[in-house]
């Protein structure tokens, strides 16, 4: 099966994970990741899902990306691929 394709990971929605992005975005600058989440409002207006997170260099092959309705669905999408890429995000 190709890379992507298959079943979505699940994600705990009620495990916090937005109260630690700003620690996460910092833990992965000091590994070298350059990383960023974003909210698109047109997005959002269209009731796609607006969240963005995106990281490339350091240790990632390549770039990573991960979207999600909310927060904390991005970021528990973004954990769970940053740590299928090999970083044991501490968070």
């Amino acid at each position: 099966m190709a890379k992507g394709m298959g079943r979505r990971p699940k994600v705990d929605l009620d495990s916090g994970v937005e109260d630690v992005t700003l620690l996460v975005l910092e833990w992965l600058g000091e590994q070298g990741v350059g990383a960023m989440i974003r909210v698109d409002a047109e997005r959002m207006r269209d009731g796609q899902p607006a969240w963005t997170f995106a990281a490339s260099g350091g240790p990632l092959d390549g770039g990573m990306r991960a979207d999600g309705a909310s927060v904390a669905e991005c970021m528990g999408t973004a954990l769970l691929r940053l740590r299928e890429a090999g970083l044991s995000v501490p968070f």
